[in-house]
């Protein structure tokens, strides 16, 4: 790690020191917190983050080194990591590399040392901020300005989603096609788990496209940017809803509203971390939720949907179900990972969901 004092500089001016480690460079982004206490690498693995800061509030961050199982997709997607402390001599029978190379692999600057409470406090006060890495002092007041206009790319799914289709999984008792707006692993596997025959396509295709795998299910994924932005997507699950039944997760509980008429909104700072309390309304249960989303629904027709869930937090709509037909989704992720699995079930909803719609003979 080297030794030299560099900033995190906010659009708003405030300055936060720290000293930088991986593969410093001077690169904006959205800054966000997250409060998971442990699962930095599959934080940083996550296709949801791309362009922006991740400032992980839990103060010790590598401890536990890193290891390939723990990826969830093929490389960094934030722009940067913002942390307390960085461990540089990790203990952990399955870890390969520290944080610090592994963020230099993957190209991706860090900065340590940083007062990760003062910043998260600020965040909530003042929502979520772009900011930009800078070496230099001399260099505020120009990150200041070039901050004024920094808005994400609006084709985020597009960039984070795989360019060609691809099997995840040859063999299966049933077939699920995952729309891939920036998936997780994690949700490859879970689906893998229930024997599901997998098809990945990419975030632009079309209804025939993916009707033509005659798939048993379809589940929109998680993703990042503005759910307003996949226009293509939002028309395309429009014209799948009455043919497959549909589980969205995150970005896809988002599409699945707008696709019904319904509307979104970006938050304040946020959901990101593994201990989000929501509440399921047909049990009254509250579940511990793994959460990564800045934008949530805020209406859905009432004659089409109802809420499912809620946050415990700030009330806001955690899932979603058709009414009349068999599609639903949630915005926190069933798969974690990292996070609590306490709703992992809601992939044996799905299968049950598609064993009732095609008329399947599953175990």
């Amino acid at each position: 790690m080297q030794t030299k004092e560099s900033f995190l500089v906010l659009q708003d001016g405030s300055m936060f020191p720290g000293t930088p480690f991986g593969d410093w460079r001077d690169v904006t982004g959205e800054t966000v917190f997250n409060t998971s206490m442990t699962g930095y690498q599959e934080v940083l693995t996550d296709p949801s983050y791309a362009e922006q800061f991740i400032v992980l509030t839990f103060p010790l961050v590598g401890n536990y080194g890193m290891a390939p199982d723990f990826s969830e997709s093929a490389k960094i997607h934030a722009a940067g990591l913002v942390v307390a402390e960085a461990c540089g001599k990790p203990t952990h029978w399955t870890q390969t590399q520290n944080l610090d190379s592994f963020l230099r692999e993957h190209s991706t600057p860090g900065l340590a040392g940083v007062d990760t409470r003062a910043l998260t406090r600020h965040l909530r006060t003042q929502g979520t901020l772009p900011g930009k890495f800078v070496s230099h002092k001399t260099a505020v007041a120009d990150a200041v300005r070039e901050l004024s206009t920094f808005h994400r790319s609006r084709d985020l799914a597009v960039q984070a989603s795989t360019p060609t289709p691809y099997c995840a999984k040859e063999t299966g008792t049933w077939r699920v096609t995952l729309v891939d707006f920036g998936a997780k692993a994690s949700i490859i596997r879970a689906l893998a788990a229930l024997d599901a025959r997998i098809s990945v396509v990419p975030s632009t295709s079309s209804a025939r496209d993916i009707l033509a795998q005659t798939p048993d299910a379809l589940v929109l994924s998680n993703g990042p940017g503005d759910p307003k932005d996949c226009s293509q997507a939002i028309a395309t699950t429009r014209a799948l809803l009455t043919h497959v039944p549909i589980f969205g997760i995150c970005l896809g509980q988002q599409i699945l509203a707008l696709a019904c008429g319904g509307d979104t909104y970006k938050l304040k700072f946020g959901h990101r971390g593994g201990n989000h309390p929501v509440k399921d309304l047909a049990t009254g249960r509250t579940v511990m939720t793994a959460q990564n989303h800045g934008y949530a629904v805020s209406s859905t027709p009432g004659s089409q949907f109802a809420v499912t869930y809620v946050n415990l937090n700030d009330n806001s709509v955690e899932g979603i179900a058709h009414r009349t037909l068999p599609a639903f989704a949630v915005q926190f992720h069933p798969e974690s990972s990292p996070g609590p699995r306490e709703a992992a079930h809601l992939f044996g909803k799905l299968k049950a969901m598609a064993t009732t719609e095609r008329g399947l003979h599953l175990a």
